[in-house]
């Protein structure tokens, strides 16, 4: 497990920048910077970060996992399926790679991931426990084929109960005025 968490201190995400192709600083919307992370297996959720991204203006990160998931890897039906396997082992801690930014230049953090097993995936755990989220508004996002976000908010404030949660998003069929909204009461 230590050998594990050292891997995983190495790094969290990718650094994207869709404004200038390079790693970009930090942006404000009034008086907070935002950073919008996101893990997704398919690209659905990767889409709506960017557009999160993109109504926010801040920078846009992915938790990159150090193996790729598969198809055959995101078959929740199979048992033995990495992801069915995963999700069923509430220390399952799935590599991620590559560093994030110095975390102190944001204020608030949008965590966004596909709905798995009526949840986040195991790897936001890696995440969330690979960088410094204290004194950061930490607001999840999900996307889903039919659940709702709740459980996985409850999840994760009862798992990490030190971090502030904001009230989080699901962001299928929203429109950019409830992402504008949702994102204002959150500064």
């Amino acid at each position: 497990m230590t050998a594990m968490l050292g891997l995983v201190g190495l790094g969290a995400c990718t650094a994207k920048s869709e404004k200038s192709g390079e790693t970009a600083e930090a942006v404000s919307e009034g008086d907070s910077k935002m950073l919008v992370c996101y893990f997704s297996a398919t690209g659905t959720t990767e889409r709506a970060a960017r557009r999160l991204a993109d109504i926010t203006g801040g920078d846009l990160y992915e938790i990159t996992p150090v193996e790729r998931y598969t198809d055959a890897d995101l078959d929740w039906r199979d048992t033995l399926s990495r992801s069915y396997v995963e999700m069923h082992n509430p220390s399952s801690r799935p590599a991620i790679v590559d560093s994030l930014p110095d975390m102190t230049k944001y204020d608030v953090v949008f965590i966004g991931y596909p709905n798995w097993w009526n949840t986040h995936p195991t790897i936001i755990n890696t995440f969330i426990e690979a960088v410094d989220l204290k004194d950061k508004k930490v607001a999840p996002f999900m996307t889903s084929g039919g659940s709702t976000i709740a459980n996985s908010e409850k999840e994760l404030r009862e798992t990490y109960p030190n971090l502030t949660f904001t009230n989080g998003l699901l962001m299928n069929s929203v429109s950019d005025s409830d992402i504008k909204a949702w994102t204002d009461s959150i500064r």
